[in-house]
């Protein structure tokens, strides 16, 4: 549904309200979570991004950060090693060759500014 969103250039609650079925509540919760923070969460992103606008990035890596930072600002009850594994898996399998370790490494860094306890 981000995925979606970000590609029609719209806002992720439009995309979740014109879902044909109910969502599973929490891939909703996700969406609808990046989709009211997606401000704050870029900035950061853009911040930790060395030599990358967040426009540059290929649309699953935006996703898959965008997902992960919320996680990690707004979700303290998923672990900070399940947040970028399952981040780093889904970029393994569905973006480029380089994508794991990109995603592996800024949600890393982001974890250790937001997260410091973990």
């Amino acid at each position: 549904m981000l995925y979606e969103a970000d590609t029609k250039t719209t806002a992720p609650s439009v995309v979740l309200a014109d879902f044909p079925i109910d969502p599973d509540p929490f891939a909703a919760d996700l969406v609808a979570g990046v989709g009211e923070h997606q401000g704050d969460i870029d900035q950061l992103i853009g911040r930790f991004a060395k030599d990358w606008s967040i426009e540059r990035m290929p649309v699953v890596d935006r996703n898959l950060l965008r997902i992960g930072v919320y996680e990690l600002l707004e979700r303290p009850d998923v672990p900070v090693a399940a947040v970028i594994s399952e981040a780093v898996e889904l970029a393994q399998r569905y973006s480029t060759e380089e994508s794991g370790r990109f995603v592996n490494g800024m949600l890393g860094r982001i974890a250790e500014e937001v997260r410091p306890e973990r």
